[in-house]
């Protein structure tokens, strides 16, 4: 498989397209993904898992393959379901088959080798060697030692709904030379949703929760934003000026308001172009930087980004979790303890010290101790009042507790993420 990818990868940093793509979804490269997939998935509306699957997997794939050269397998309808966001609403989340999970799979890794060479460094997210710290390590350097003086914070309504199907594969098309892969493509996308008993068509959109969705809205976004950012906007600005993209999150940086502005009209209409629309209520732009005093902040990612100084009174950028995402994760950690009443302590807390790891790793940042701290000392104080509820005669000692907390979460809060120190690169 390796040696594939790399055939795959130098196609496409040699040629202007890639052909033969649909070669390499291939009995060896499914049956390799089949025993990537993790036993405990959710099934789709087949209802077959991994382990009914194994059964004959070599027979069953052999005969998928045959289907997929006469075009006689169509991917199924994708199964809605639902899973509760952050603030209160609810994101809906589309579970192929197992069959398809597999040939999405190969398709997907396929389509990262073809676009990695061709994405630009401005986009981050769903790309290998690449994560949500670099990002927010990149605006930090880049406020700190450039002429950042405004931020411009987008947000884009629905991306994920909204992906225009013509366009997406107009994109595909100009590097991609391989009919029978970008026909596979298609019928993914247009397979539709069954929620219930009742199917709906997808004229439009990429299911969030199918293993090809994060790179196609990769490829979507390369096109109608990153190299219009890249190629067309920046080369017209006398500012500086700083882009960079996280899935369908982005933020531009500038040195001049009035740039900002005229971006932030030209971006409505750039994206309007793509069938895309600006979430208004959550576009605004803002100063920021060394030279603004002034006590303004935006939300990237789950941190809030603002301006402060050190203790010796330099200037410095702060970054500390939400409050709108702080407040969130302690209601939800909350809301599981309610549900943990009645469970094994033993299983609670190990779960509960997995969650605090999960929390402090992505948190953990230079800067934002207070806040990683204030997380750990609710959940440990909300712990202890369930087990407390637990014992209906009595409380427990907290002597008691203390020696359980300390037993299943010995470490205490602490930072585990860097972001100071590399310099941004110029993108």
């Amino acid at each position: 498989m390796e040696h594939e990818a790399k055939g795959i990868r130098y196609q496409s940093k040699r040629y202007k397209t890639v052909q033969g793509v649909m070669s390499y979804v291939n009995e060896r490269s499914l049956m390799a993904e089949h025993w990537k997939q993790a036993r405990k998935k959710a099934c789709g509306i087949d209802g077959v898992n991994k382990d009914a699957y194994e059964v004959g997997a070599e027979d069953k794939i052999r005969a998928l393959v045959e289907r997929m050269k006469k075009f006689q397998y169509k991917p199924l309808p994708v199964r809605r379901t639902y899973i509760p966001k952050l603030n209160g609403k609810m994101r809906p989340l589309g579970i192929p088959s197992y069959e398809d999970r597999l040939v999405q799979g190969v398709m997907a890794g396929l389509l990262n080798d073809i676009y990695e060479p061709r994405f630009l460094d401005c986009s981050y997210g769903f790309r290998p060697g690449r994560g949500a710290h670099d990002v927010i390590r990149y605006i930090n350097q880049t406020i700190m030692t450039r002429k950042v003086n405004y931020v411009l914070e987008a947000d884009i309504r629905g991306f994920f709904d909204n992906v225009n199907h013509e366009w997406l594969m107009k994109f595909l098309e100009h590097d991609i030379e391989d009919k029978n892969f970008l026909r596979y493509i298609k019928r993914f996308l247009v397979a539709g949703i069954m929620e219930g008993k009742e199917y709906q068509a997808s004229d439009r959109g990429t299911p969030q929760g199918g293993l090809i969705s994060p790179v196609l809205a990769n490829v979507y976004l390369h096109y109608a934003l990153d190299l219009w950012v890249e190629k067309v906007v920046k080369p017209r600005l006398k500012g500086e000026v700083y882009y960079v993209r996280y899935a369908d999150d982005f933020v531009i940086l500038f040195q001049y308001e009035e740039e900002a502005q005229a971006v932030m009209k030209a971006l409505r209409e750039r994206l309007g172009k793509f069938s895309l629309e600006v979430a208004e209520e959550k576009t605004r732009i803002l100063p920021i930087g060394r030279y603004k005093g002034t006590k303004e902040s935006f939300d990237f990612l789950g941190f809030t980004i603002y301006n402060t100084k050190t203790r010796t009174g330099k200037y410095r950028v702060g970054i500390r979790t939400s409050m709108t995402k702080l407040k969130a994760k302690k209601q939800a950690a909350k809301a599981w303890l309610r549900t943990r009443l009645t469970k094994p302590v033993a299983e609670t807390m190990q779960k509960l010290a997995l969650s605090l790891k999960g929390h402090i790793n992505y948190y953990g940042v230079n800067g934002n101790f207070k806040a990683v701290h204030n997380f750990w000392e609710y959940v440990k104080e909300t712990t202890y009042r369930m087990l407390n509820r637990r014992h209906q005669k009595r409380s427990m000692k907290r002597e008691t507790y203390r020696r359980i907390w300390n037993h299943y979460i010995p470490e205490s809060p602490h930072l585990t993420v860097n972001i100071w120190n590399l310099r941004p690169k110029t993108v």
